[in-house]
């Protein structure tokens, strides 16, 4: 029963940068456990977004900006999938005079704007004691700026890629890694009726964990990642002996949408950038695909091989999370109000060696988190390489320390 005699304080909770399974989840877990211990929880709404663009006056609809979260608010969307929040890609402290709100245009007319000032008014108007971010590292690290202005932060890690430095565990790499599997292995139905290459892009702009993975699962015979460029006549060599020894004469492999092939370079679906400066990537796989059945005769006796192509894109990051993607977000929940409750800020819950656990969140900032190519890929086989599990996190290569 919430302790409803003396409010403790106030804490606010956004969601930003993708979605991705197990937000509501951390929302609810949040938001139950913080009124138990007597304080009033606000989500804001849209991520950063919601706190630049608030109005600061009681008398006006404030539904677009926040609302006050209670356990019959989250107890339903808990068991979803997204986040009822919203969520954007919005950087306070780099934002284009075409993204100013109108209220603030008279006071900030440079190309890009520094709107922390408002960032902090917004919080002394709502009374916010600890702010809770849930995000990837760009997420986190506006997060890491809040806590030098002297907010009280406490941030979650959240990112399909797994990519956030100082924990082994990001909200949502579960739920990817599960559909990444289950979904090549539907795929492979058709790849073998027709005795083709399939070919599947997968998230990871930076890092190959996601591909990574589900290989090293036995979803795919061979994976392409950001942190080492591919030579595509020996990935096609590959993938053509891989067809040859297979009974159903069809092969696979997981591209990370972040690869690039010998003498390439990333590829984009939109030139535009967002706040942070990323363009927004898509279309590896297809190239990949036209040049696997143009350099397939040289590997298969001077016949051409077709191939499946498949961008698994939104499809995993939609829906509802796993089992991982349920208790991990609960189990940070509360460990955020551990730490409020002991009077401590400015750290980044995190799953450390198998253990629940909190860093600086000054590590967000500190280094990038990929994978380790020495130690798991194999740059010949362009495969998942291991010698041993001892003493490895629950998902192998993902630890950074």
């Amino acid at each position: 029963m919430a302790n409803v005699k003396k409010k403790k304080g106030i804490i606010g909770i956004l969601t930003g940068g993708g979605d991705v399974p197990g937000l509501n989840p951390a929302i609810r877990a949040i938001t139950i456990r913080a009124q138990r211990e007597g304080y009033k929880v606000i989500g804001i709404r849209r991520g950063w977004a919601g706190l630049i663009e608030m109005i600061r006056d009681k008398e006006l609809p404030h539904e677009d900006f926040y609302q006050d979260l209670t356990e019959e608010v989250v107890n339903k969307v808990g068991r979803t999938g997204g986040t009822f929040l919203h969520t954007s890609r919005t950087r306070p402290s780099h934002v284009p005079k075409v993204n100013v709100p109108d209220h603030l245009r008279n006071a900030y007319q440079d190309e890009y704007n520094d709107l922390t000032p408002e960032v902090l008014k917004n919080l002394d108007f709502l009374g916010i004691d600890t702010l809770i971010p849930i995000g990837g590292d760009d997420t986190l690290s506006y997060g890491a700026r809040l806590h030098e202005e002297g907010v009280k932060v406490i941030a979650f890690p959240k990112t399909m890629d797994n990519d956030v430095p100082g924990t082994d565990y990001c909200i949502g790499f579960s739920t990817c890694v599960t559909r990444t599997i289950s979904m090549t292995h539907a795929l492979r139905t058709t790849a073998g009726s027709h005795e083709r290459f399939l070919v599947i892009e997968v998230f990871g702009r930076y890092a190959g964990f996601t591909a990574l993975l589900p290989t090293m699962a036995g979803a795919a015979n061979r994976c392409v990642i950001p942190e080492h460029r591919f030579d595509l006549e020996k990935l096609c060599e590959l993938l053509a002996a891989d067809r040859m020894t297979n009974p159903s004469r069809y092969s696979v492999v997981l591209v990370s949408e972040g690869a690039m092939f010998t003498g390439g370079e990333m590829v984009f679906k939109e030139r535009e950038k967002d706040m942070y400066g990323h363009m927004k990537l898509g279309g590896i796989g297809d190239l990949v695909s036209r040049r696997l059945k143009e350099l397939s005769p040289r590997f298969n006796q001077g016949r051409q091989i077709n191939v499946i192509n498949q961008r698994l894109s939104y499809m995993v990051r939609c829906g509802d999370p796993d089992a991982i993607d349920s208790v991990v977000p609960m189990a940070f929940g509360n460990l955020a109000l551990d730490l409020i409750l002991e009077g401590k800020a400015g750290r980044m819950v995190c799953l450390r060696h198998g253990q629940y656990d909190n860093v600086p969140i000054e590590i967000v900032t500190s280094r990038k988190k990929s994978v380790d190519v020495a130690k798991y890929y194999n740059i010949e086989r362009l495969r998942p390489y291991y010698k041993s599990f001892n003493h490895k996190p629950l998902f192998i290569m993902t630890s950074d320390y």
